[in-house]
């Protein structure tokens, strides 16, 4: 028999978005749902909006996004909790394939398929989730995935883990699964669909404060501890390796002058990486993209180091246009 469900939904200020999202949970093919809405202290009409599009609303004083999804949970009383963003959609079937993973008792989280769109936008990252979610396959074939996908995931309301405020789901439940002996799984059927942001510099923006809670995680988390080799490999390539990527540049970059002189290879090097940037002030948009999104990593892990991490923040306008 299938379990209860409660589908929650964390919004802050999402009033434009909220109720296609409740809309598109309400036509799931699965049968035995309730949807919730945790509101973090919305200045708008979201709340209002949610009750009257057919959700329970449950209204938080501002904690940030984590601390509004604990609030939910602790507020249910359903066998399994899925999860969306208030700017997300869901195919019609995307809850029901999401649970049938969680009927092998060894798997602990499982997170669907975020497709995002940009309609009219000049942001590339579209590319780069393409090879993202390419990698969490990869990853969920050879035992687990390193990190989710926050509009689409779901596991049982027992393996729920109320971490740091300021960490995120996308990439801390799923390593603590790891650590917890249980998998971490992606099932690429279970489809939701959001909006990116309209330019690489509004992306860059976003991530730069998505950086600043990953470097948290990583410096703070423990996330190294107690894992199989495999899985080791796998967080220290596709987590920490990345979230390093700036710095290793502007080391590959100081290191290349230095040694300019000294054999051809390093004038090769060096070649390519001016061309790369050049070609990022010239507004070529993949090399913009992948120069701004690097960039984040330097910014955010200075941020990190200078001021900590917020658990709240307020989006731009423009990632809620």
């Amino acid at each position: 028999m299938p379990p209860r469900v409660s589908v929650v939904i964390k919004a802050y200020n999402h009033a434009a978005f909220v109720a296609q999202t409740i809309q598109s949970v309400l036509d799931q093919s699965f049968q035995d749902f309730e949807i919730v809405v945790t509101d973090d202290a919305s200045t708008d009409r979201t709340a209002e909006l949610a009750e009257a599009a057919g959700a329970r609303v449950i209204r938080n004083p501002r904690g940030g996004k984590v601390a509004a999804q604990d609030a939910a949970v602790r507020a249910t009383e359903a066998e399994v909790v899925a999860f969306s963003d208030a700017n997300a959609t869901w195919a019609p079937d995307a809850l029901r394939k999401l649970v049938r993973n969680l009927a092998d008792p060894r798997v602990g989280y499982v997170c669907g398929q975020a497709r995002l769109h940009a309609p009219g936008g000049r942001n590339k990252e579209g590319v780069y989730w393409r090879y993202e979610l390419m990698t969490r396959e990869a990853e969920s074939r050879l035992g687990s995935v390193t990190g989710g996908n926050g509009p689409v995931y779901a596991l049982r309301r027992p393996d729920y883990v109320e971490v740091d405020p300021r960490f995120g789901h996308d990439l801390s439940l799923p390593y603590l699964m790891v650590q917890r002996g249980r998998r971490a799984v992606y099932e690429p059927e279970a489809l939701s669909f959001e909006p990116t942001t309209p330019t690489n510099e509004t992306e860059y923006r976003r991530k730069v404060r998505m950086f600043e809670h990953a470097w948290l995680i990583v410096l703070r988390g423990r996330m190294l501890r107690g894992q199989r080799p495999g899985y080791l490999i796998a967080l220290l390539s596709h987590r920490h390796l990345r979230y390093a990527s700036g710095l290793l540049h502007l080391i590959l970059l100081g290191s290349s002058i230095a040694l300019l002189g000294h054999g051809a290879v390093y004038a090769v090097f060096l070649g390519l990486q001016l061309g790369l940037l050049a070609a990022a002030l010239a507004g070529v948009g993949i090399a913009r993209y992948y120069v701004l999104v690097t960039w984040a990593t330097v910014v955010a892990l200075w941020n990190y180091l200078r001021r900590g991490v917020p658990a709240t923040w307020a989006p731009h306008r423009e990632e809620l246009a």
